[in-house]
């Protein structure tokens, strides 16, 4: 991009988006880097296949609890601020993870590293409030105003961590094939800290924020510490029953079913909490809303597929045929050519959006990604015997998966209340992250969990754990499609 062609396009806001779009491939990075070398890792630390579900999992749902209150907080104190904070305590987790000799420690890193997930919600927020600044000085030489700019940065932000994530699996995928796992663990922190430095340096605050701004007394503390406790009796009752099995007569599947209970009543409570509050973390009356719960249920199913089947997928492909009978027996590079593959097909997915939805409409766009994640994950039943196969499967479900997180946001943004655009995307946000971490709990299960001569050897899962979860990923696509034909008319803007 030229010197002349940046301002025109960013409105003077070039500088930060570049500072910004580094932040964002580090998060591509993370995303993409650990993926391919998930069966090494599980080796490492001397656990099965079916125990790196946990790590997504647990991830997931700190991220779940991490966006809302790390974001309202960015807004009272500062975005560059907790940009800062939560790339700090990134590279510590990033770090932590390198030096973890047990399963438990590594867990706990894991989930501690997804603190990542609030960069993007920042960025944006950042470069909108400058952007408004920006477009009230130059007023009509910035054509579109504060949106404009803000649409155009974020397409960059997202490019920049499409990006990344196909680098870091290229380059994860490579190393761990040539380098001790130690070693290839600290890349991520090296990445971390020179992005904590690159955000110290090239980004300023948002105009007005200060930490003055912060009340306390005002903070939705009480509704921040239900919802954490209600989803750590969550993950607890998984955990036990991923111990205990689907047994009725162990008092530990019990236990699993009570800590699980615990956490419904948990969640019952945080939604009373949250309508009573004023300025509540999470806005719950917008799940009533004819226009957007139909957005947030899409959210939530796609959520099982693009964030709980990853993990199954690497561990799938790593499996060595000449030992279970099933599985690819891919080395890490291999591993990574697949994901690099899925990837540029979740881009050109995400690019043909706006195409489709002016052929049809913005409610039939999404309900053939639906389908596409549904073909993709369904033809895995039977075809996965061969690379190739495996791949054309994952094209086919990029494909739908690009196509949903580009227009998933937008459709929330369209259908949500004036003055709750933020609100309603960060929303459906976390409602895909909420999905993705209970599917990974349960396929860590069924993974681990199989009938009497059911095909499992040493430390690789089940084959049927794997059908389990290409059924479970194919019949929540056919779901959500389903979904969109009996929603509300102008639930997707079919009017436009």
């Amino acid at each position: 991009m030229s010197r002349r062609a940046a301002p025109l396009l960013f409105g003077g806001l070039a500088s930060v988006v570049g500072y910004l779009a580094f932040v964002e491939f580090t998060s591509g990075v993370l995303q993409g880097y650990y993926t391919p070398m998930l069966t090494d890792i599980a080796r490492h630390l001397g656990v099965g296949d079916a125990d790196v579900n946990w790590l997504e999992g647990a991830q997931l749902m700190l991220s779940a609890m991490v966006v809302p209150a790390l974001s309202k907080l960015g807004d009272q104190i500062g975005h560059r601020r907790i940009l800062l904070l939560s790339t700090a305590v990134t590279f510590a987790a990033s770090l932590m993870l390198a030096f973890s000799p047990v399963f438990w420690l590594f867990l706990i890193a894991w989930a501690v590293q997804g603190f990542y997930v609030v960069w993007l919600p920042l960025e944006i927020a950042l470069v909108y409030i400058r952007s408004r600044h920006l477009a009230q000085q130059q007023g009509d030489r910035i054509a579109g105003g504060a949106p404009a700019l803000t649409r155009r940065a974020a397409g960059v932000l997202v490019g920049a961590l499409e990006l990344g994530a196909i680098s870091g699996a290229l380059v994860g995928g490579a190393l761990i094939d040539s380098l001790s796992l130690q070693v290839v663990l600290l890349i991520p922190a090296v990445v971390v800290g020179i992005c904590w430095i690159v955000i110290a340096v090239g980004v300023k605050e948002t105009p007005g924020a200060s930490p003055e701004n912060w009340r306390a007394s005002a903070f939705d503390f009480r509704g921040l510490v239900t919802i954490t406790l209600a989803l750590i009796a969550v993950m607890g009752g998984f955990f036990l029953l991923r111990a205990s099995g689907i047994d009725t007569g162990s008092p530990m599947f019990w236990a699993a079913a009570g800590a699980m209970l615990l956490g419904a009543v948990g969640v019952w409570a945080f939604v009373r909490i949250e309508l009573a509050h004023a300025d509540p973390i999470i806005d719950m009356r917008m799940f009533a809303d004819s226009r957007l719960w139909p957005v947030f249920a899409t959210a939530g199913l796609f959520g099982v597929s693009v964030l709980g089947a990853q993990a199954p997928l690497s561990t799938f492909a790593r499996t060595d045929p000449s030992v279970t009978g099933y599985g690819l027996g891919t080395s890490g590079f291999e591993t990574s050519l697949i994901i690099g593959v899925y990837l540029i097909a979740m881009v050109i997915g995400a690019l043909l959006v706006p195409t489709v939805s002016r052929l049809t409409t913005p409610r039939w766009a999404l309900l053939i990604a639906c389908l596409l994640v549904a073909l993709g994950f369904g033809l895995f039943l039977p075809f996965h015997d061969t690379y190739l196969q495996v791949i054309a499967n994952m094209v086919i479900v990029g494909l739908g998966s690009g196509a949903l997180v580009a227009s998933l946001p937008a459709a929330a943004a369209a259908a949500a209340p004036e003055g709750q655009t933020g609100v309603a995307t960060g929303l459906t946000n976390s409602v895909k992250t909420v999905g993705g971490a209970a599917a990974s709990c349960v396929f860590g299960i069924a993974l681990s969990t199989f009938a009497a001569g059911a095909s499992a050897t040493g430390t690789a899962g089940s084959f049927e754990g794997y059908m389990t979860v290409w059924i479970v990923c194919s019949a929540t696509g056919l779901a959500a499609a389903a979904l969109m034909l009996f929603v509300p008319t102008r639930a997707f803007n079919d009017a436009v």
